[in-house]
């Protein structure tokens, strides 16, 4: 089952760079086997195309390695935070893509103004705090998971609602029901982020989507009686 894993997650990370999401070695994507706790995340500063399921490391969620000579991905506290916050989510993608990031490092919630933001995300994409200094000096990486915990608590924000989270000066963290699905919402996310730019830029003053639309574009693919899709599969 491990070494599916390692394949799982490096065939996931060699779809960034296709994906257009990342430049050089700007982002990461992890996956957990929930079975045995275990992680498999991509090695720091490995180049894309060059990686192979034999680099993956495997750490358990407590960050001890199990497995691999390489170094982990300097992301890999707080890609472990939220596995062991949120118990239902088996895939983490970090990237800084351009819209997305643009979104992040302005402070700005990505509001829902169309249908396309609706079936992917219930509502406006959250903004969390920037850490402050003590956080920064004390454990970046394991805060960043603090604050992008904290925030969906205090907003009672459901993450297998809304799989994606802004981080105020950073970059977007997105999540799913496996590696390979974290990247589809992190580029549902950067194309969401780019048209609500374009949005805005049309028109300033546009509302967001109404609610009775919103409701109904998630739900009809998300929902207890979803009905979008050939069983899962993605698709008008």
């Amino acid at each position: 089952m491990l070494e599916e894993l390692k394949e799982r997650v490096a065939e996931a990370n060699r779809q960034l760079g296709p994906s257009g999401l990342v430049k050089l070695t700007w982002g990461n994507v992890s996956e957990i086997d929930r079975a045995s706790g275990i992680v498999g995340i991509k090695p720091s500063g490995v180049d894309y195309a060059c990686l192979k399921a034999s680099d993956i490391v495997l750490v358990d969620l407590d960050g001890n390695r199990i497995e691999g000579t390489l170094n982990p991905s300097s992301d890999t506290k707080t890609h472990l935070h939220l596995y062991r916050s949120w118990p239902d989510i088996g895939g983490v993608t970090h990237t800084h893509s351009p819209f997305a990031t643009a979104f992040s490092q302005a402070g700005r919630p990505l509001p829902c103004l169309g249908t396309t933001h609706a079936d992917h995300f219930y509502g406006t994409v959250p903004v969390c705090r920037a850490l402050t200094s003590e956080e920064v000096a004390d454990d970046y990486e394991h805060n960043t998971g603090v604050a992008i915990v904290e925030h969906f608590a205090r907003e009672s924000i459901d993450p297998m609602q809304m799989p994606a989270v802004l981080q105020h000066y950073h970059a977007p963290f997105t999540w799913g029901k496996s590696g390979l699905d974290s990247i589809h919402n992190s580029i549902a996310l950067e194309m969401c982020a780019q048209m609500a730019l374009s949005t805005v830029q049309l028109a300033p003053d546009t509302a967001p989507l109404p609610s009775h639309l919103l409701d109904k574009h998630y739900l009809r693919k998300h929902g207890p009686g979803a009905y979008y899709g050939q069983g899962g599969k993605a698709g008008h």
